[in-house]
């Protein structure tokens, strides 16, 4: 019993009725579910089949995937498939830039860019898939120019170019610039997204 008073001591009585409460109840903090197979703890990530024209995409989102797999660190990331208890895969179907918008000039301000991703969790002995995910779809919005980049939000903020360089970029260096952006964000997003979904295997 020392140890509990010690503990409602610092951290109040409030506070610590709450945590007593939310252990009792089974909750679990962000991590696997229930769902996922106890008995996966290491993953390979092979790189994506693309079946668009943009050459490394496959590459490029298997490597984001990689990355975010190492961060949240609930599965061990290996480099050999043999050394894996699963194995992530996928197949890139489409990646498209759709004007999105123009002014009164029919000049395009802005383009929407959409991912489309299939995705398998497969264990590897015995061959069994797990989880499929089929046409996880990204979308994300950007410039085609000056005008329509919105140099106040969060998104320009937080990113490399300024104010500055906006003004001095021709509309096409513009569009350029911010096409590898979205792209880098958007393979960003995917790797979150396809963890969150693993993780929770829905």
């Amino acid at each position: 019993m020392g140890h509990k008073r010690i503990l409602q001591s610092l951290i109040g009585p409030c506070i610590y009725l709450a945590l007593l409460c939310l252990i009792g109840c089974g909750y679990r903090f962000a991590g696997r579910s229930d769902l996922f197979p106890k008995d996966i703890r290491s993953v390979y990530v092979e790189p994506f089949l693309n079946r668009t024209r943009d050459v490394g995409l496959g590459t490029e989102i298997a490597t984001a995937l990689r990355g975010e797999l190492y961060r949240r660190g609930e599965l061990q990331l290996v480099d050999q498939a043999d050394r894996a208890d699963a194995i992530l895969s996928g197949v890139v179907r489409s990646f498209d830039s759709l004007t999105a918008s123009v002014n009164q000039n029919d000049e395009v301000l802005q383009y929407e860019a959409t991912l489309i991703v299939d995705t398998t969790f497969r264990r590897r002995e015995p061959s069994e898939i797990l989880w499929r995910g089929q046409g996880i779809r990204l979308n994300e919005i950007y410039a085609g120019e000056r005008a329509a980049v919105v140099t106040t939000s969060t998104k320009f903020q937080n990113q490399t170019l300024n104010t500055s360089n906006v003004r001095s970029l021709t509309d096409i260096q513009l569009t350029e610039t911010e096409s590898r952006r979205m792209r880098e964000d958007l393979m960003e997003r995917f790797a979150r997204e396809l963890h969150q979904r693993l993780m929770e295997m829905f």
